[in-house]
């Protein structure tokens, strides 16, 4: 019997709207399932019983009037949440951490899509980091207007029936959070920009390849 691997390493996918992040975390964690990786995955915002209920306020539609700042100190409370209770400890035990979004969603929804500054977002998410930044971050993306259409269409699955309070966002704030993320790398190292307009089977080859070349450099 193949002995199962552990070896801490943290990656985060993130990307605009529609973007093909939740199938590429499937075809990866399955991936991660046949070498017998020790692997745990979670979201943001949620990935804890207190993120959950931030989550729901951040995305339900109703909630319309909530100020950037606030949307940014609701990010983070989540996030602060998120790595002292289970991805910190998930990595001291050796595991492999996937987190759909991580921080530099909030540089780019928060820094550049509400204007409030990338350098300052980025000083209010250290303390809630607490230093804690992914080995690897894939950034995958799609013109806003093809990842919209797909986001709305998942949201319906998840309750929303017109999308979530971000997807009802105007195309301009869209095409914002877009080249937000392709300029990502003037950021943070180790970004990794894939094109999500290609077949998932070539999105996901990519993704293996840059995976397997870092997780086994370490």
């Amino acid at each position: 019997m193949k002995k199962v691997i552990n070896k801490r390493f943290f990656i985060a996918f993130e990307g605009n709207e529609g973007c093909g992040k939740t199938t590429q975390i499937k075809l990866f964690t399955n991936y991660l399932k046949e070498r017998q990786i020790d692997y745990l995955l979670t979201r943001e915002p949620g990935g804890t019983e207190i993120g959950e209920e931030v989550r729901k306020i951040l995305l339900d539609p109703k909630n319309k009037g909530m100020f950037p700042e606030t949307e940014a100190y609701l990010y983070a409370s989540s996030r602060a949440q998120l790595v002292r209770e289970v991805i910190r400890p998930a990595l001291e035990l050796g595991k492999l951490v996937i987190t759909d979004r991580y921080v530099d969603s909030s540089l780019i929804y928060q820094g550049i899509g509400r204007d409030l500054q990338v350098n300052i977002v980025r000083k209010l998410n250290e303390f809630a980091i607490d230093g804690l930044l992914p080995h690897i971050c894939f950034v995958i993306l799609v013109k806003p207007e093809i990842g919209l259409e797909r986001a709305k269409k998942e949201s319906i699955k998840s309750g929303f029936q017109n999308g979530d309070r971000l997807e009802n966002e105007k195309l301009d704030f869209h095409n914002k959070i877009y080249d937000g993320f392709k300029a990502l790398g003037h950021y943070r190292k180790n970004i990794y920009f894939i094109n999500g307009e290609r077949s998932p089977k070539e999105v996901f080859s990519e993704i293996r390849a840059i995976f397997d070349k870092n997780y086994g450099s370490i």
